[in-house]
């Protein structure tokens, strides 16, 4: 009966996040939800108690799958193919057709940025998780006088241009300039701060 529940709850959170990712948190609600999914707003209620619970759950969700997808680059030999790789796998999430409008954890970023609130801390908790992995990427082969944390936020800023790029502007080429920046990125981690 757990493992029914379980499944279900991840069918509910698949597309609370699909939604999310089109309507934004603040568009989410257990109506909206319940219509989607041909359920009654009770029994969504019963998983979630709350809207703002289950804002917190598909956020939790989508941080959870992206996370299984980036899972392998740990097993990558220190080295330039690792952002690489974490590059690709944000990029195909990014794009991922069951993500209508991108990434539902980055547009979270932007709407609950100046919102203070358990969904704001589950944001920052996400994005702490995030930047700490993208500088891991760089351990092992990036020159040992350059902060990691510089390299994650520079690595972070290149992923967000390419979201906006890719969704917002629907530029063809925003993945050709991303990766040209990524090539960059990557260079200039291996020299010295300052050349």
């Amino acid at each position: 009966m757990a493992e029914k529940g379980e499944t279900t709850r991840a069918r509910i959170l698949d597309e609370a996040m699909r939604l999310a990712s089109r309507e934004g948190l603040e568009g989410l609600s257990i109506g909206l939800l319940a219509t989607s999914l041909d359920m009654s707003k009770s029994g969504l209620f019963a998983h979630f108690g709350s809207r703002e619970a289950l804002q917190i759950a598909t956020l939790e969700h989508a941080a959870g799958r992206l996370q299984a997808r980036i899972a392998p680059v740990a097993q990558l030999p220190p080295g330039p193919g690792r952002p690489r790789f974490l590059f690709q796998v944000l990029r195909g999430w990014i794009d991922d057709p069951c993500l209508p409008g991108g990434c539902p954890v980055t547009a979270a970023c932007f709407e609950f940025d100046d919102q203070e609130g358990p969904v704001r801390e589950t944001l920052v908790a996400i994005q702490r998780v995030m930047l700490h992995g993208a500088a891991e990427v760089f351990e092992g082969f990036a020159h040992p006088a350059w902060n990691r944390e510089q390299l994650a936020f520079e690595f972070n800023a290149l992923v967000l241009a390419y979201h906006h790029g890719a969704r917002l502007l629907r530029a063809d080429r925003a993945a050709d300039w991303a990766g040209t920046a990524l090539e960059a990125l990557i260079l200039k981690a291996q020299l010295p701060p300052g050349r």
